[in-house]
């Protein structure tokens, strides 16, 4: 992202036992002051099949939604394909390059960060988190894989409870989405 911090936000991600936790806090702000106390920063996408949540310039976040949408549909549902070729075009794209944003991006199979540096990481311990409080989010939802037999909706609710606590521009109004392989079907 262009050595960009991104602030204003907490998004965090958790795979286990068949499950994807996706939960953002619900702070907008601009500057010193609180805008919003509930914005939904987590959506579905390509029929309910996808997660994706954001960190940054919320106008930017729906411009790469409906760029990774459309990257979802002409790769027939690959989350690993389209986040390449969403990442490739984001880089090279000279309109999408000043985009200030980035992505978390999950199916039952995948769980991806997504940035406008070109990147695609898969995290190796089923955890990623993005925005100004996502290292504690992480940190604190990989400890608590390691240490509990924690579920990963409460690993994802405790671990931003964490982040909420230590970063000034998360708040503790979360909105989650979760996908289950059970209930798939």
């Amino acid at each position: 992202m262009s050595g960009t911090t991104c602030r204003s936000t907490t998004v965090l991600a958790v795979r286990k036992g068949g499950k994807v936790v996706m939960v953002g806090d619900g702070q907008v702000t601009l500057q010193d002051a609180v805008l919003k106390q509930g914005a939904r920063k987590v959506r579905r996408l390509h029929g309910g099949r996808v997660l994706a949540g954001f960190a940054g310039s919320t106008a930017d976040a729906f411009a790469l939604f409906e760029r990774f949408e459309g990257k979802l549909k002409d790769c027939g549902g690959n989350l690993m394909r389209a986040a390449v070729e969403l990442a490739k075009e984001w880089r090279t794209d000279r309109m999408l390059r000043r985009l200030e944003a980035m992505l978390l991006v999950a199916d039952l199979e995948s769980l991806l960060l997504v940035t406008g540096a070109g990147d695609v990481v898969e995290p190796e311990e089923g955890v990623a988190a993005i925005g100004s409080g996502g290292n504690y989010a992480a940190a604190a939802a990989r400890a608590l894989l390691r240490h509990t037999s924690m579920g990963p909706e409460e690993v994802a609710n405790a671990a931003m409870e964490v982040a909420a606590g230590m970063c000034i521009y998360t708040n503790d109004r979360f909105v989650s989405e979760v996908l289950d392989r059970e209930e798939k079907g």
